[in-house]
Protein backbone atom coordinates (compact mmCIF):
# COMPACT_ATOMS: atom_id res chain seq x y z
CA UNK A 1 0.00 0.00 0.00
CA UNK A 2 1.27 3.38 -1.07
CA UNK A 3 0.72 6.77 0.70
CA UNK A 4 0.07 10.03 -0.56
CA UNK A 5 3.61 10.82 0.26
CA UNK A 6 5.16 7.87 -1.90
CA UNK A 7 2.04 7.25 -4.21
CA UNK A 8 3.50 8.57 -7.85
CA UNK A 9 2.59 11.83 -9.20
CA UNK A 10 0.40 11.83 -11.99
CA UNK A 11 0.16 14.49 -14.70
CA UNK A 12 -3.01 15.13 -14.04
CA UNK A 13 -3.44 15.71 -10.69
CA UNK A 14 -2.98 19.41 -10.71
CA UNK A 15 -6.00 19.47 -12.90
CA UNK A 16 -7.76 15.81 -10.99
CA UNK A 17 -11.11 17.89 -9.36
CA UNK A 18 -11.68 19.87 -12.97
CA UNK A 19 -11.49 16.55 -14.63
CA UNK A 20 -13.67 14.53 -12.34
CA UNK A 21 -16.62 17.61 -12.74
CA UNK A 22 -16.15 16.86 -16.16
CA UNK A 23 -16.20 13.40 -15.93
CA UNK A 24 -19.72 13.73 -13.59
CA UNK A 25 -21.11 15.87 -16.46
CA UNK A 26 -20.18 13.81 -19.12
CA UNK A 27 -21.87 10.88 -17.05
CA UNK A 28 -25.48 13.53 -16.38
CA UNK A 29 -24.81 13.49 -20.40
CA UNK A 30 -25.71 9.69 -20.85
CA UNK A 31 -28.26 9.60 -18.29
CA UNK A 32 -30.30 12.30 -20.44
CA UNK A 33 -29.12 10.10 -23.80
CA UNK A 34 -30.85 7.07 -21.84
CA UNK A 35 -34.19 9.13 -21.13
CA UNK A 36 -34.64 9.89 -24.32
CA UNK A 37 -34.38 6.63 -25.46
CA UNK A 38 -36.82 5.42 -22.54
CA UNK A 39 -38.69 8.41 -24.35
CA UNK A 40 -38.91 7.41 -28.04
CA UNK A 41 -37.33 11.03 -28.89
CA UNK A 42 -36.15 11.11 -32.57
CA UNK A 43 -32.90 9.00 -33.64
CA UNK A 44 -30.99 12.22 -35.04
CA UNK A 45 -31.52 14.22 -31.84
CA UNK A 46 -30.29 11.34 -29.96
CA UNK A 47 -27.26 10.61 -32.39
CA UNK A 48 -26.56 14.00 -32.03
CA UNK A 49 -26.40 13.73 -27.91
CA UNK A 50 -24.13 10.86 -28.42
CA UNK A 51 -21.93 12.91 -30.76
CA UNK A 52 -21.62 15.48 -28.24
CA UNK A 53 -20.28 12.85 -25.53
CA UNK A 54 -17.81 11.47 -27.86
CA UNK A 55 -16.41 14.86 -28.12
CA UNK A 56 -16.56 15.42 -24.66
CA UNK A 57 -14.91 12.30 -23.45
CA UNK A 58 -11.71 12.69 -26.21
CA UNK A 59 -11.47 16.25 -24.71
CA UNK A 60 -10.63 14.45 -21.48
CA UNK A 61 -8.80 12.57 -23.10
CA UNK A 62 -6.64 14.85 -24.94
CA UNK A 63 -5.92 16.78 -21.61
CA UNK A 64 -4.80 13.28 -20.04
CA UNK A 65 -2.88 12.87 -23.04
CA UNK A 66 -1.23 16.46 -23.19
CA UNK A 67 -0.26 16.03 -19.47
CA UNK A 68 0.92 12.68 -19.84
CA UNK A 69 3.25 14.00 -22.43
CA UNK A 70 4.39 17.04 -20.44
CA UNK A 71 4.93 15.57 -17.04
CA UNK A 72 5.55 12.08 -17.43
CA UNK A 73 7.24 11.59 -20.51
CA UNK A 74 9.13 15.00 -20.61
CA UNK A 75 9.97 13.92 -16.89
CA UNK A 76 11.29 9.88 -17.93
CA UNK A 77 13.94 12.05 -20.20
CA UNK A 78 14.71 14.57 -18.55
CA UNK A 79 15.99 12.32 -15.63
CA UNK A 80 18.45 10.94 -18.05
CA UNK A 81 17.56 6.86 -17.64
CA UNK A 82 17.36 5.67 -20.81
CA UNK A 83 15.15 2.39 -19.76
CA UNK A 84 12.60 4.37 -18.32
CA UNK A 85 12.55 7.02 -20.82
CA UNK A 86 12.21 4.16 -23.28
CA UNK A 87 9.23 2.92 -21.64
CA UNK A 88 7.14 6.20 -21.22
CA UNK A 89 7.76 6.32 -25.24
CA UNK A 90 6.32 3.25 -25.90
CA UNK A 91 3.20 3.88 -23.34
CA UNK A 92 2.64 7.14 -25.21
CA UNK A 93 2.45 5.54 -28.55
CA UNK A 94 0.68 2.70 -27.45
CA UNK A 95 -1.87 5.61 -26.11
CA UNK A 96 -1.67 7.42 -29.33
CA UNK A 97 -2.38 3.90 -31.05
CA UNK A 98 -5.48 3.11 -28.85
CA UNK A 99 -6.71 6.36 -28.87
CA UNK A 100 -6.35 6.84 -33.22
CA UNK A 101 -8.53 3.17 -33.16
CA UNK A 102 -11.09 4.11 -31.50
CA UNK A 103 -11.89 7.02 -33.66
Amino acid sequence: MTDAATAPMHGYARDKDALVKRLHRIEGQVRGIEKMLVDDRYCIDIITQISAVTTALESVAFKILDEHVNHCVTGALAAGDEEVAAEKSRELLEAVHRFTRSR
